[in-house]
Formats: structure tokens, C-alpha cells, sequence
């Protein structure tokens, strides 16, 4: 009698776990209200990005114009898919940008040949990546550690030299690829609705195409562009979640934590770091034609060394491991790139006017190296001390703010007296 009541309270506690993992799409009760957070930050985010005023001296800081907030979705898929790797298996690859490269060329090439719509262009972009990150990874990860990386960025600084040299024909060399009046484009016109050069568009939507809504001081822009890509941004993510949670994401952890042991219980761990730099290229890829669906252009500086340790960072400042770091990470990184860039001596002594001279100066003097030319400096500076303070990244830092609040509030409801 005791052992059939146990029995039943196991199976009764493994439906309640089954239960309890599963819920919206499948997903559990945490990664359900993250995908939901994700999902009201990619709607609401032309609203959120611009808090201040248009004619207010801090409209600076405002990110909400549709070219930025399109580098955040489409940086934010590119680390996601890099974090598959580097946060799953612990391989770190400094040539990520060889695939975000190809895609940009696959898709202008789909634009020129086919039509300007694009879907033509992510697709392409995203097989032929695919491809290449087979070719790349099967040759790298016959070496693991500091050896992987330096393979993967040789395979790298070779696709940039080939794009510029022996591929020129292909791939335009410095001149960049773009779309041209005199390519066939057999599914589309050569000609722009305005007698210019075509635009990408879906099914005859512009991506382009811009609502602006006036709310008193307050400007808020609606571009359909964003929109495509926080479509796909919303489905990177979920597919992430998957990833993550399923068998195959243990197993990715598993060869993070000892290949060796994997190797004791007879598991190739092979495979899997396969699968999962393969599925990280086709993440680059996707997201190199989801740029150049936004702007068909695409030229070399995409494959450069700088470009692959961008999403580097982008990965190590969010959170390595973690579902929702790589975006905070890329977030963060193209804010600083386009807000503290534009940043220059002029509105530093508009902002610092109201000072005597000597003094707004001096602070103007101090300031400006680290805005403007010198947003690398402030990045740096940021990036060591996440390091050094937070090693989990942004995510560790808001885990820590959260624990800081439920303990208050543990505080204060134990110092309640009870009725």
C-alpha cells in the first residue's frame, strides 16, 4: 500500500512538473512572461525609445527613429544566434561576421536577379550562410579553445580579402554591391515607382514606408521596416527558448561543461557543436539580409575582424548563457554607437552654457573625449567594468536589483506586526 502511494504521488508530481513546464507555445511560466516582455518591448518600443520632447534639449538621448531601432532588432538576432554558440558550447568564434557578410551579398544579389521583394533576399541569405558555415565549421571545430578561434577568424579575414580582391567581380570590391537600373531582376521592375532605383518592399509595402504620429511635444515614428524585423526578432527569440529548454540544448551544455565525460559515455559531442555553429551562421546570415532588406547595400566592412568582436561584446555585456542578454547587449552597444557618436563639442557647450566660461570649458574639455570620435573610450570603460562588477553581464545586474527589492520587501512585510 505504501509503495503504490508513492508511485502515485511520483506520477502525480511528474504530471504537475509537466504541467508546469509548459504553457504558453509550449514554453514554461518564466520564459512565457520573457517572451511576453520581448513582445511588448518590439510593439512599443517607437513609444518607449522617445521619452523626451522633440525641441527639448534632451531629445539627444532619444532613440526612436527607425533606422536605430531596425539595428537593434537586427544586431539583437545576430547575438542571439551568436549566443547559441559562445553561451551553449563555450566556443568562441571571431568570425561571425563572415556569415552576416554573406547574407548581405546573397541578398542584394537576390534583389538583382530576382526582385526587389524581401523575402527573396532573407531566405538566400540565410541558406547560403548556412552553407558556408557548414563548410567553415566542419574544418574549425576539429580544434577546440583559443585554436577554434583563431580558425574561425582566419576563415574570416579570408572571405574579407576575397570579397575585395578575387570575388571583386562578385562582390564589387570597395565599391560595395548595390541594386542597379541594369540588373534583369526577372520577378520585378528596374525602375522605382518615382523613375529611381526600387526599393525592397513586401509584396508592394515599402519598408521604407513611415507613419509619424504627433503627440503634442512628442513624436513618435511607426516604420514597417521595424516592424518585418520585430516580426523575425520576436521568432529568433522563441526559437531561442526552444533551444535552450529542448534535449539538444542539454546536450550543448553538456559539451560546455566536460567533453571529455560525454566522450566516457559514448557521445560524439561533434555533432552537436556542429549543429549549433551551423544554426549560429544562419542566424548571421539572416540577419546580414535583414540589413540590406532595410538598405540594399552591402560592402566589405561587414566581414571585418571589428565587426565579429562587436557581437562579442554585444554577448559578454548582456549575458553569456542567457535567453535575453545577447539583445540588451546589442541594444546597448548601437545606443552608444549612434547616440554618443553624434555627440560634439558644439552641443557639449549648449548643454554646459549656463556655467562661467573657464568652468564650462574645463568640464567641455573633460567630456569630450569620451563622445563623439571617442564613444569607443566610454564603451571600453563600460565594458570593464561589467566585467569586473557584473561578469554575469546587464542580466546580472537586474537580477541583482530584483533580489535587492524582494528582500526589502521581505523586510518590511516581516516587521509587520501580525493581527
Amino acid at each position: 500500500m505504501t509503495d503504490q502511494t508513492s508511485s502515485t504521488s511520483v506520477t502525480a508530481s511528474r504530471t504537475r512538473a509537466r504541467g508546469a513546464s509548459t504553457g504558453f507555445l509550449g514554453l514554461g511560466r518564466r520564459d512565457a512572461a520573457l517572451f511576453g516582455v520581448v513582445i511588448v518591448m518590439v510593439v512599443f518600443a517607437p513609444i518607449i525609445l522617445n521619452p523626451f520632447p522633440v525641441n527639448s534639449a534632451m531629445a539627444q538621448f532619444n532613440a526612436g527613429f527607425p533606422q536605430l531601432m531596425q539595428q537593434f532588432l537586427i544586431f539583437g538576432i545576430f547575438a542571439i544566434g551568436f549566443n547559441i554558440l559562445f553561451g551553449l558550447t563555450g566556443y568562441l568564434s571571431f568570425g561571425h561576421a563572415a556569415f552576416l557578410g554573406i547574407g548581405s551579398y546573397a541578398g542584394v544579389w537576390m534583389f538583382k536577379l530576382l526582385g526587389m521583394n524581401v523575402l527573396y533576399a532573407v531566405t538566400a541569405a540565410t541558406a547560403i550562410a548556412g552553407i558556408f558555415a557548414v563548410l567553415i565549421g566542419y574544418i574549425s571545430l576539429r580544434r577546440s579553445g583559443i585554436y577554434f578561434s583563431i580558425l574561425t577568424l582566419a576563415f574570416a579575414q579570408m572571405c574579407y580579402a576575397l570579397a575585395l580582391s578575387v570575388l571583386s567581380p562578385i562582390t564589387n570590391g570597395e565599391t560595395m554591391l548595390q541594386v542597379t537600373h541594369n540588373d534583369p531582376r526577372v520577378l520585378g521592375s528596374a525602375v522605382g515607382p518615382d523613375g529611381g532605383l526600387p526599393v525592397p518592399t513586401l509584396f508592394g509595402l515599402e519598408m521604407r514606408s513611415t507613419y509619424t504620429m504627433d503627440a503634442g511635444p512628442w513624436s513618435f515614428d511607426f516604420n514597417l521596416g521595424y516592424y518585418f524585423c520585430g516580426v523575425f526578432m520576436i521568432l529568433a527569440f522563441y526559437l531561442a527558448i526552444r533551444i535552450f529548454r529542448s534535449p539538444f540544448g542539454m546536450m550543448l551544455r553538456a559539451v560546455k561543461s566536460n567533453q571529455q565525460r560525454m566522450r566516457y559515455t559514448g557521445l560524439n559531442p561533434r555533432p552537436y557543436t556542429l549543429a549549433a555553429f551551423v544554426i549560429s551562421g544562419m542566424f548571421a546570415g539572416f540577419a546580414g539580409g535583414l540589413l540590406v532588406s532595410m538598405d540594399p547595400i552591402a560592402g566589405t566592412e561587414r566581414m571585418l575582424w571589428t565587426r565579429s568582436g562587436e557581437v562579442v561584446l554585444m554577448t559578454i555585456l548582456g549575458g553569456t548563457g542567457t535567453l535575453i542578454g545577447p539583445v540588451l547587449g546589442a541594444g546597448f552597444i548601437k545606443y552608444l554607437e549612434s547616440i554618443l557618436s553624434k555627440i560634439n563639442s558644439g552641443i557639449l557647450h549648449s548643454w554646459f552654457g549656463f556655467l562661467p566660461d573657464g568652468l564650462e570649458d574645463f568640464i567641455v574639455a573633460i567630456i569630450y573625449p569620451f563622445v563623439g570620435k571617442g564613444w569607443h573610450l566610454t564603451l571600453g570603460i563600460l565594458f570593464m567594468l561589467v566585467v569586473i562588477f557584473l561578469p554575469g553581464g546587464l542580466v546580472e545586474g537586474g537580477t541583482r536589483i530584483g533580489r535587492l527589492f524582494r528582500r526589502r520587501k521581505a523586510t518590511d512585510t516581516s516587521d509587520t506586526p501580525a493581527e
